[in-house]
């Protein structure tokens, strides 16, 4: 008898520990064409190499659900694709593991991690750089009118260039474009956003164009307000733009006046159940190959060795090519005003 209750324990604590041990590797992104790209020459080859399924789905950025996971102890994600100026926050709240950069392989022509990573991919604990990505905005030769758009200050001329202006519902970038438009030299941007002066004098030229403003929440829903008519000029990431360009003929520019540039990193959602695998993926995901794939967005890979394989006709597209004009996302300062602005940002939006 007691050993029929031991088995029947057993098996019952066989099959209550059978979901959790057996739930595959999820890996977040932020799809479109850049979670395709990924899915393509990541995803889909470790799945290939490894026999290790991977579920693949879609975000739209930001901590607060990863956040709300790691807070309620209910991690459903174990592989975050984050933006960097996200990054630093979260890694900073515990929200993310340590990745060790020693589990990292070397180049495929041989040259260790630590050489073969561009400096800034690796500046964080808690991420491997996957890209460099810039965010532009763009007009449609067919829908503008007031002659040529080609600077930052053109995209809050609304007299010049009358129409709708499309803007990811973030306060970062928003605030950052608006103090370059009045005037403050990009160097001295961050400085002056971190005063109360600085952060009226953003809001204040935001309202200047609050009326024509349209809002959207994912990145993939910048080109299809550029297409569709819905604004005539589109705040966006480079690579979204790119691959419309590319792949439907779309009549877009992209101006790079002020861009605002930054990484993505692949992160491990603090507590993952598959920790070795999310580590793993990590791993192989970031290697030469699946990151020259990256080029297929315009996205600049984070190894030298993958950059070696970047396409020349596709150079000019990447953000690295127009550092000289850009300004790097701050990271730091968005960890640690990320949250009083953002909460002033709700707060403009509700005026």
């Amino acid at each position: 008898m007691k050993l029929k209750i031991l088995l029947s324990a057993v098996a019952i604590l066989a099959v209550a520990a059978t979901p959790a041990m057996a739930r595959d590797l999820t890996a977040v992104s932020f799809g479109g064409a850049y979670g395709a790209a990924q899915k393509e020459h990541m995803v889909d080859p470790y799945i290939a190499a490894t026999g290790n399924n991977v579920l693949f789905e879609d975000y739209s950025g930001g901590i607060a659900e990863i956040k709300a996971q790691v807070e309620a102890g209910n991690i459903q994600w174990d592989v975050v694709d984050i933006e960097v100026i996200d990054l630093e926050r979260a890694c900073s709240e515990g929200l993310l593991e340590i990745i060790p950069t020693d589990i990292l392989p070397p180049g495929d022509d041989g040259t260790p991690a630590m050489e073969d990573f561009f400096e800034e991919a690796l500046a964080n604990e808690c991420g491997v750089g996957v890209i460099f990505w810039t965010i532009i905005y763009a007009y449609n030769t067919e829908t503008i009118e007031g002659g040529t758009p080609s600077t930052i200050q053109d995209f809050f001329d609304t007299e010049t260039f009358p129409g709708k202006r499309a803007m990811r519902k973030r306060p970062q970038v928003n605030l950052e474009w608006a103090l370059i438009a009045d005037g403050v030299p990009r160097d001295q941007v961050y400085e002056t956003l971190a005063t109360d002066e600085g952060q009226a004098r953003a809001f204040a030229k935001l309202d200047t164009i609050s009326d024509d403003l349209v809002w959207y929440e994912s990145w993939s829903q910048a080109p299809q307000l550029l297409n569709d008519g819905g604004a005539v000029l589109v705040q966006s990431a480079n690579g979204r733009i790119f691959k419309d360009i590319q792949d439907h003929n779309r009549p877009f520019v992209m101006v790079w006046d002020s861009h605002i540039f930054d990484l993505d990193v692949w992160s491990v959602v603090k507590g993952s159940p598959n920790m070795e695998q999310a580590m793993d993926f990590v791993t192989f995901a970031t290697g030469t190959v699946p990151l020259s794939g990256m080029q297929d967005v315009a996205y600049g890979p984070t190894r030298r060795s993958a950059a070696a394989l970047v396409d020349p006709a596709v150079i000019n597209d990447l953000p690295t090519a127009h550092i000289d004009i850009g300004l790097k996302a701050d990271g730091i300062f968005w960890a640690d005003f990320g949250e009083s602005l953002g909460e002033k940002f709700n707060e403009w939006l509700l005026q």
